[in-house]
């Protein structure tokens, strides 16, 4: 278990992948967790307000009125014991890689680039997602997944490390970062 920036998610590190490289799976309900039986499982929990899933870890959102150490052990069990029954993660099968696009145009394939190499790793760190949206007269749109969905932190990573990152290294192309769906 890791804490991360936002004190409502907890980061669940298990010792295997549970994912490829680059896919992510967020949950912001129960309703939208239909193809995830463990997310399912764990939004029975009445404190459970969002999973999220990605390389080796189960990042959950708790609703405020209940603390860590009262409620950690119960998820930590429920996920140790699915992942041990060796149950499906997902329902949903994956062709091909999400995140690159052979039809992208040169300035999508750089910020994408950019994106996976220097954000993704950091922003994983803390139990959270990053996703690429769009790109449109020089805005950049992208989707903040797991513990950065409704993290404090969010908009200061955002402005101040991603949007810097991305001007210094595409100073012709990126005016703005922006967050969709936050």
């Amino acid at each position: 278990m890791e804490a991360n920036p936002n004190p409502n998610s907890m980061k669940f590190v298990v010792n295997f992948m549970l994912l490829q490289d680059g896919i992510s799976f967020d949950y912001p309900d129960k309703a939208s967790a239909e193809q995830s039986p463990l997310a399912l499982e764990l939004f029975e929990l009445p404190y459970v307000e969002r999973v999220f899933y990605m390389s080796n870890f189960v990042t959950v959102t708790k609703t405020e009125n209940v603390e860590w150490l009262e409620i950690q052990d119960e998820i930590r069990g429920l996920i140790k014991a699915y992942l041990e029954n060796e149950k499906p993660l997902i329902l949903e099968e994956f062709d091909k890689d999400p995140l690159f696009d052979e039809n992208d145009s040169e300035v999508v394939k750089k910020i994408k680039g950019i994106l996976d190499e220097y954000i993704r790793p950091a922003v994983e760190q803390d139990g959270g997602a990053i996703g690429f949206a769009s790109f449109d007269d020089g805005i950049v749109k992208v989707n903040l997944q797991g513990s950065c969905s409704g993290c404090p932190a969010s908009m200061v990573t955002l402005k101040s490390g991603i949007e810097n990152l991305l001007k210094r290294m595409l100073p012709n192309d990126v005016k703005e970062v922006v967050a969709e769906g936050v």
